[in-house]
């Protein structure tokens, strides 16, 4: 039986709760999980325990930040389209206007003494949080000895043979295909831990009838994909068209778009892609210049993938033509950000009325496995990559710079053993940086 109106909070309370979710995000994915299963479920009721896990194991399954994509998907379900896209836009717009903000001052004043010396002790902090990223999810995924090997084995793709990422997320899965029946224990996906569990009725219930609009057909999914191929076509042909032909702009369009579809695991998943493909490939910014972004993304509210916006404005101010900097700042950090989300709303809004059809069936649960345990090996190949251009600014014919290496051991023991927030670490670090620069 289906429902046409479930019971739903007012619009004007999701449009405020949302809003607030959105400048109050920090802590990362498990944070801003934990933040709307509080609100939500515990607090408000909007919806039950085990509605909310189910789209939780959902938005797993999918590449893309997996926060923002839950809270597209609660209020999708709660609103239909349009609250689905107050929910997803609302948890990333705070983040974005933040960010282009502190992109231009990185820019514009990053390269005096004072900002350089901040930046300069952030740096170790950043190695510190990716190689602690790398410890806590493998400590939590790496449950066996095959999926150990995965992750080493992606370690050595990437850190030896350079491998490109989308190479290793394709391996990874087919692994995890294979495994899923020659030793499918051995593949199975842990299940999210929330403390507690909440047996009172909510407005959206374990029982309550499914609405209309959750009910799986195959117009509406087509419909939706059809509106999601004609916004990426027409906003490309858009920058082509601008660009008088292929451009930093369209080729960052592509590129985004291509790291949104591949980016299972979470940010720091993605990364060594985006760095490889900014740094290395097309030269939009330099190794330190991505080192600092990922330390003032760490810094705001909101998904970690939002890093990609900083990328995307000093890429564009690096390259700007024919136009001020900033202009080409802001249209580089909008273009990038756009081709980076609009997959996961296509992901929610097309594949929500499918999500009981996935639901702990190992043929997708398995390959899931595989891919998370290749992202340790990937993000450990990440704290790799900056610590040799940290530690060794000059190259490793120089010798390696001891504050530096002190700074991130101190941030390293301050996150695992102290259980030091990574905003804290980093400001501390930073200041550090600054008065052993400026005062010494």
């Amino acid at each position: 039986m289906t429902g046409d109106s479930p019971l739903s909070p007012p619009g004007t309370d999701a449009l405020r709760f949302w809003l607030k979710l959105g400048f109050i995000s920090f802590g990362g994915p498990a944070g801003q999980i934990s933040i709307m299963h509080q609100e939500l479920v515990e607090r408000r009721r909007w919806i039950s325990e085990g509605r909310f896990l189910h789209a939780l194991n959902y938005c797993m399954l999918l590449p893309g930040p997996e926060a923002q994509q839950l809270a597209t998907y609660i209020g999708w379900l709660l609103h239909r389209t349009r609250g689905g896209l107050v929910a997803g836009l609302f948890f990333i717009l705070p983040s974005f206007f933040i960010l282009v903000l502190l992109s231009w001052l990185y820019v514009s004043f990053g390269k005096l003494p004072a900002v350089a010396a901040f930046f300069f002790g952030m740096k170790p902090a950043v190695v510190a949080i990716v190689a602690f990223a790398a410890w806590r999810i493998g400590s939590r995924v790496l449950r066996n000895v095959l999926l150990a090997a995965i992750a080493v084995g992606a370690f050595v793709a990437l850190a030896v043979f350079a491998v490109p990422f989308p190479l290793i997320v394709i391996g990874a899965a087919l692994l995890g295909i294979l495994g899923a029946r020659v030793a499918p224990r051995s593949f199975q996906v842990a299940g999210p831990a929330h403390a507690g569990a909440n047996h009172a009725s909510a407005l959206i219930d374990d029982h309550t009838a499914p609405p209309s609009h959750t009910i799986f057909s195959w117009g509406r999914l087509i419909w939706v994909l059809a509106v999601g191929v004609a916004l990426w076509l027409c906003a490309m042909a858009l920058l082509v068209s601008l660009e008088g032909g292929p451009g930093t702009l369209s080729r960052m369009a592509a590129f985004f778009t291509k790291a949104a579809l591949v980016t299972f695991g979470g940010a720091y998943a993605v990364l060594p892609y985006v760095n490889q493909a900014a740094v290395e490939q097309y030269g939009w910014l330099t190794a330190p210049q991505m080192i600092d972004g990922l330390a003032l993304g760490e810094t705001t509210p909101g998904p970690l993938i939002m890093v990609v916006t900083f990328v995307g404005y000093v890429g564009a101010w690096m390259h700007a033509q024919g136009v001020a900097p900033w202009i080409a700042g802001l249209a580089g950090a909008t273009v990038v950000t756009f081709f980076t989300f609009l997959p996961s709303f296509v992901f929610i809004f097309a594949g929500g009325p499918l999500v009981e059809a996935t639901r702990g069936r190992r043929l997708f649960t398995a390959p899931l496995a595989a891919i998370t345990a290749a992202v340790v090996g990937v993000i450990a190949n990440l704290a790799l990559y900056f610590a040799t251009h940290v530690f060794w600014p000059a190259g490793f014919v120089h010798a390696p710079d001891g504050l530096s290496i002190t700074l991130a051991i101190a941030a390293a023991l301050s996150l695992s053993w102290f259980r030091v927030g990574v905003i804290p670490v980093i400001l501390a670090c930073g200041l550090a940086g600054l008065f052993a620069r400026l005062v010494f």
